[in-house]
């Protein structure tokens, strides 16, 4: 979100934080990675819209600038430094806070950038307001990054709207337990904190009393949920999320297969509000690859798992991951992917060329493969999603859909409206801009299922449906 937002003069303020302090001031946030990510920074935002703060655009001249940082890659960490130092140049004299996964993984670094003001990890990001006021008051960096992996509690921040008006996200989850070798989040996130079930259950109703006919759960490792929580799991979650009145669509932003429980598959087939679509990252159809990348599972443990929930859920759109190039990752390893991927028939493939990450164990891996080889692979996977994606669309030529528009595009002829059906494809149709934001009922043009712009044409034959997601 960047968008100028008025915000009145208010008393209730967070921490130590007074009005009269925030009263005049302009915080600017930026975002990069994940998400996660972008959740965090909103619901970052909303301390300092308690605090009578202005938000103002990241381009704009601001008091304090809010940099939520990535370190996937280390491209992420270059970007990173790339926005604190903008932020730097704007305006000398500013607060400049950088939070997120690279102020966690290398605080130390950030704080050695010149005019760095605040470094707050993933954790404990509630304080950021107080921190900020010692900051403006004693002109000293502060480093406030804890150990991620001591961490025990989930951070529960609330966000009650977003930018995008049509979908919501809703973080349920942060961490991660399973430390594949290429991945550096589980010393970014900690490990697995779940949110506590009544505190998810009251913002889904909050978003859902505001509009939101969709709520995306979202999380470091979504299906993970529960994990530490008494024998409370997402499957639990998911019933009680279904009893929410107003809540049309409930979606599940990604999950590892060995999460699919029995419990959670029986959910998913009797409900009517979970999307018939989840993402499933497979990374490598090799064995030999899946165990240096230590993602715990075969590729007959994998097929297994789709078996089962497709058994379940015949129309079930799958999507996944697929990281090629991986150290030691021959022709053949790289066939037997590509045999993989084509004979699971994914609805799409989203393609990385491994990218070595300092400071996993990856990182020190031989038998490194060209990056030529790397970008032959990426191009031939996505070659295939795009056949995999027309097959998958070909199944729908006809059928009558639920879409959210999510924008409006004018065009010779009219208004176009685009968004997503409740199995992720990505539809468009003549319509009003009035209409941005409802649940439109549309039938799928036979013609249509090639993919225009990567959409799917349609038209529009009636309003909102009542009841069940069709």
């Amino acid at each position: 979100m960047t968008n100028d937002v008025a915000v009145d003069a208010t008393d209730d303020v967070t921490g130590a934080v007074t009005g009269a302090v925030a009263l005049t001031q302009k915080v600017a946030l930026h975002t990069l990675g994940c998400k996660v990510n972008y959740y965090d920074t909103e619901a970052v935002w909303q301390l300092f819209l308690q605090a009578g703060y202005k938000r103002v655009d990241f381009s704009e001249v601001a008091d304090v600038y809010v940099i939520n940082t990535c370190s996937v890659t280390h491209e992420g960490d270059r970007k990173s430094r790339q926005m604190i130092r903008r932020a730097i140049r704007r305006n000398p004299d500013a607060v400049v806070v950088v939070t997120g996964c690279y102020a966690q993984i290398a605080p130390g670094e950030v704080l050695g950038i010149d005019g760095v003001d605040l470094v707050v990890g993933n954790q404990h990001r509630a304080q950021m307001l107080e921190w900020i006021e010692k900051v403006q008051h004693e002109r000293q960096p502060f480093n406030a990054v804890a150990p991620i992996l001591r961490q025990s509690e989930f951070e529960d921040m609330d966000v009650p709207a977003f930018a995008e008006r049509t979908r919501a996200t809703l973080k349920i989850e942060d961490g991660c337990n399973h430390f594949c070798t290429y991945c550096i989040i589980p010393y970014a996130r900690g490990l697995v904190r779940s949110r506590k079930p009544e505190s998810v259950i009251r913002q889904a109703r909050r978003l859902a009393d505001a509009g939101y006919h969709e709520i995306v759960l979202t999380g470091i490792h979504t299906g993970a949920y529960g994990e530490d929580l008494d024998g409370y799991t997402l499957a639990n979650l998911l019933r009680d999320l279904e009893m929410i009145e107003n809540l049309r669509r409930i979606r599940i932003s990604s999950i590892e297969a060995s999460e699919i429980s029995s419990a959670l598959i029986e959910t998913l087939a009797a409900s009517n509000k979970v999307c018939r679509h989840l993402h499933i990252p497979l990374q490598a159809g090799a064995d030999e690859v899946l165990k240096r990348m230590n993602r715990r599972y075969t590729r007959i443990d994998f097929a297994r798992k789709l078996d089962e929930v497709r058994g379940a859920l015949p129309e079930l759109a799958i999507t996944t991951d697929i990281i090629v190039g991986f150290p030691g990752e021959t022709d053949a390893h790289f066939q037997a992917t590509y045999n993989f991927v084509k004979e699971q028939a994914f609805a799409e493939l989203h393609v990385f060329p491994y990218s070595k990450r300092s400071g996993t164990p990856a990182a020190k891996f031989s038998e490194e493969v060209p990056e030529e080889v790397k970008h032959d692979r990426v191009e031939r996977l996505i070659a295939l999603s795009r056949e995999l994606q027309r097959d998958y669309n070909r199944r729908f030529a006809g059928a009558v859909l639920n879409v959210i528009p999510e924008e409006a595009e004018v065009r010779e002829g009219g208004t176009w409206l685009v968004g997503h059906a409740d199995n992720y494809m990505n539809v468009e149709f003549a319509g009003d801009s009035s209409q941005l934001g409802a649940i439109c009922a549309v039938r799928v043009e036979v013609p249509g299922v090639e993919v225009s712009r990567g959409r799917l044409e349609a038209v529009l034959i009636g309003g909102a449906f009542d009841g069940a997601v069709i």
